[in-house]
C-alpha cells in the first residue's frame, strides 16, 4: 500500500493507531497485532483477533521504525497490538540524547 506522511491508520483488531511521520522508501504493509492496518476513515473489517504472537501493544506518544523500509510511526493511540511492517517487528525509536549544558 502506498504510505504517505501525515497519513493515520487504525488497528483492526485493538485500539491502537498511528500516524506515518516518515514514509517508507515503497510500497509495504503497516500491519498491529498480526493484522494489516486501515486508514483511520475506514471501516473495520468484522471477525479480527489479535495475535498472541504480536500482542507487545503500542504506546502514544512513542515512535516506532523499521530500518529496512525507512518507516517511522508515531503511536496516537495505545492498543494492545504491536506494530510491523512487512512482517518485521518495528523497534521503539530511542531518545537522542541532550547535550551537556556547561
Amino acid at each position: 500500500m502506498q504510505v504517505k506522511p501525515g497519513s493515520r491508520w487504525k488497528s483492526v483488531v485493538c485500539t491502537s493507531e498511528v500516524v506515518v511521520v516518515r514514509p517508507p522508501k515503497g510500497e509495504v504493509t503497516i500491519a498491529c497485532g498480526g493484522a494489516p492496518m486501515v486508514p483511520l476513515g475506514d471501516a473495520v473489517p468484522d471477525g479480527g483477533a489479535l495475535s498472541v504472537d504480536w500482542s507487545g501493544g503500542t504506546v502514544v506518544g512513542k515512535r516506532y521504525v523499521d530500518d529496512e523500509s525507512g518507516i517511522e510511526l508515531l503511536g496516537s493511540k495505545a492498543g494492545a497490538g504491536s506494530l510491523a511492517v512487512d512482517g518485521r517487528a518495528l523497534r521503539l525509536k530511542e531518545a537522542k540524547p541532550l547535550p551537556a549544558s556547561d
